[in-house]
């Protein structure tokens, strides 16, 4: 591997693409840590630190959209308004008819979405930042020299800008750099938490066995055999396929013979969905927790009080069941948008391939249907799993949701994706200077 790795920075180009993406991820790191000047930074981080519920919610937003608003910092919003406004341009290519045609257009279709894309999250800039200022002057994190109308604008336009600019930052990384420049940004601030987290654990444990506070050794070696184990997990289902036998009809070019293969393959993944099932059962299972609390705290009753409890992230069943039954909804929902058997299938009988035991055409189409639900719903359970393990294992073991995170939910099943995709880039590069891949183990 250490040969292999030298090799990587041997190659001028790529060792060039390498270093521009670390500068790249280094800019939105220090970017991330700078906070607006009419901010009361002290005030924020003792309100909303730990054990402060608007803080854990702040925190879980942060998992999948780069953002550090318990700091309220330039790059506040992170990259979730350009993830919002793709999810939108996303679903509405399947429904609009305009989008339709513009996604059948190939690169200079897909060139113009990606442009009403980067006005849309201009315009979601403005809006989320505009509201998390009046949130942060309501809650008394303004210092009270700059409560002007002149200074909140100021901010507001900072932190559009601070967007923009990570939306252009992923793009810089996409054309001069190395994987998807989005994806990275997010893996980072997914991967900075760690170092805390590690120190966190490590300092309310000791070398005993079972004490009377804190975290045993016992305790430290289930907790890496179950790190081990899940990414083992998500390994697995996320290169996953269900291979589909095809065979091509025989057809003549000239005087040679083509077709009538029967080693071809049409690949379907078991967790086709990716992550977005996560991502937006978790985000509207926020909604309902800040509205109990709000409601509960202006209105105490046992009934709201009830609620709030209900639906806050932990060991709350109604919390647990209704955030697998989501899950559940959006893989087939998302795997429905980004999967169309009929087109599939069409697309096999202009090519001249067929399924054997199956007539190319509505036959076709529906055999992959069926084979989507069967998979689609092994692929619900698993991402089922995956989202509640950390609950599980915080509620089990006493381990912080912290460190808990990283043995599941959002931000493990992103960093893996991206990391693949990394080396898989790496390795096209190797590959193509005829040098040996880094998966490769002959």
């Amino acid at each position: 591997m250490w040969e292999k790795l030298r090799v990587v920075f041997t190659i001028p180009e790529l060792r060039q693409k390498i270093l521009l993406t670390l500068l790249f991820l280094a800019i939105y790191r220090i970017g991330w840590h700078i906070s607006l000047p009419i901010v009361d930074s002290e005030k924020m981080a003792e309100v909303l630190g730990e054990g402060s519920t608007l803080g854990a919610i702040f925190n879980q937003m942060a998992v999948f959209s780069a953002s550090q608003l318990n700091q309220a910092t330039i790059f506040g919003l992170g990259i979730m308004p350009y993830i919002s406004a793709s999810i939108i341009f996303q679903l509405l290519g399947s429904v609009w008819a305009p989008l339709e045609r513009l996604k059948k257009e190939g690169a200079a279709g897909q060139k113009k979405i990606n442009e009403y894309t980067r006005y849309a999250t201009v315009v979601l800039c403005l809006i989320q930042s505009y509201m998390f200022v009046q949130f942060l002057s309501s809650s008394g994190f303004i210092l009270k020299e700059y409560l002007g109308f002149g200074w909140q604008v100021t901010a507001v336009l900072t932190m559009t800008c601070g967007t923009v600019f990570l939306m252009w930052l992923g793009e810089q990384i996409d054309e001069f750099g190395i994987g998807n420049g989005i994806s990275l940004l997010i893996m980072a601030g997914i991967l900075a938490r760690m170092p805390g987290a590690a120190a966190s654990l490590l300092e309310n444990s000791s070398l005993e066995l079972g004490p009377a506070s804190g975290f045993g050794v016992d305790t430290l070696i289930v907790l890496a055999i179950l790190f081990i184990a899940v990414i083992f997990g998500v390994v697995f289902i996320t290169l996953g396929q269900r291979r589909i036998r095809m065979q091509s009809a025989k057809h003549i070019r000239g005087r040679k013979l083509y077709g009538a293969g029967s080693g071809q393959y049409l690949p379907l993944r078991v967790n086709q969905s990716g992550v977005m099932p996560i991502i937006f059962a978790s985000s509207l299972l926020l909604f309902p927790s800040i509205l109990f609390q709000v409601i509960s705290e202006r209105y105490p009753s046992d009934l709201w009080q009830g609620l709030k409890d209900a639906f806050q992230r932990g060991d709350s069943f109604v919390y647990n069941v209704t955030y697998v039954g989501m899950i559940y909804f959006f893989c087939y929902f998302w795997t429905a948008i980004t999967f169309n058997p009929k087109e599939v299938a069409d697309n096999l009988k202009d090519q001249g391939t067929f399924i054997p035991g199956y007539r190319p055409g509505k036959r076709t189409a529906d055999y992959l249907e069926k084979v989507m639900v069967r998979i689609t719903y092994v692929g619900a359970g698993f991402l089922a799993l995956v989202a509640i393990t950390p609950t599980i294992i915080s509620a089990s073991l006493g381990v912080p949701f912290q460190v808990a995170s990283f043995f599941g939910g959002t931000g493990l099943l992103i960093a893996v994706s991206v990391a693949f995709d990394l080396v898989q880039k790496i390795d096209s590069h190797l590959v193509m200077r005829n040098y040996r891949g880094l998966l490769d183990k002959s």
